[in-house]
C-alpha cells in the first residue's frame, strides 16, 4: 500500500496515536475507511464507464481484428506453409503413402525373418535334447 513497509505503517500509527489521541483515533480510522471505500467505488465506476465507451467506439472490434491478423491460421500463413511443403499437400501425401508401403514391406520381412529364426532355434534345441545315437564301437588301441 503506497510503497510503505510494515515498520513505516507502525510508525505512522504511533504518531497518529500521539497527535490525535486515543479517544478520537477509532473515529478517524472509520472515516478513513469510508473515504477509501468511496474512492475505490468511484475508480470501479470510472473503469466500467471507460470500458463501455470503448465498446461503443468499436475498440473491441479493432482488438479482435488485430488478434486475427496476428493469428497465422487466419492470416493465410497456412497456405504459405503448404506452398513451401511444410504441411501435407498432395505430393507429400503421395510420398507418405509410398513410405507407408515400404514400412509395411519391411515389417512383413522382419516378421518372416523372426519366425524363421525361432523355427531354426527350436530345431537346434530339439536336436540338442534328443538322445545321442549309438556310435560304432572301435577296438581299444594297443590290444590286438
Amino acid at each position: 500500500m503506497f510503497g510503505l513497509g510494515m515498520s513505516e505503517m507502525v510508525l505512522i500509527g504511533i504518531v497518529a496515536l500521539i497527535v490525535i489521541g486515543p479517544k478520537d483515533l477509532p473515529g478517524m480510522f472509520r472515516t478513513l475507511g469510508q473515504f477509501t471505500g468511496k474512492a475505490r467505488g468511484m475508480a470501479r465506476e470510472f473503469s466500467r464507464a471507460m470500458e463501455a465507451a470503448a465498446d461503443e467506439a468499436g475498440v473491441k472490434d479493432m482488438t479482435n481484428t488485430l488478434k486475427s491478423a496476428a493469428n497465422p491460421q487466419k492470416f493465410g500463413v497456412d497456405k504459405l506453409k503448404e506452398a513451401t511443403g511444410m504441411t501435407k499437400g498432395p505430393a507429400t501425401q503421395g510420398l507418405s503413402e509410398e513410405r507407408e508401403a515400404a514400412k509395411k514391406k519391411m515389417s512383413e520381412g522382419m516378421a518372416k525373418a523372426a519366425t524363421d529364426r525361432k523355427a531354426r532355434e527350436a530345431a537346434v534345441e530339439t536336436a540338442a535334447s534328443a538322445p545321442p545315437e549309438a556310435a560304432p564301437e572301435t577296438p581299444p588301441k594297443g590290444d590286438a
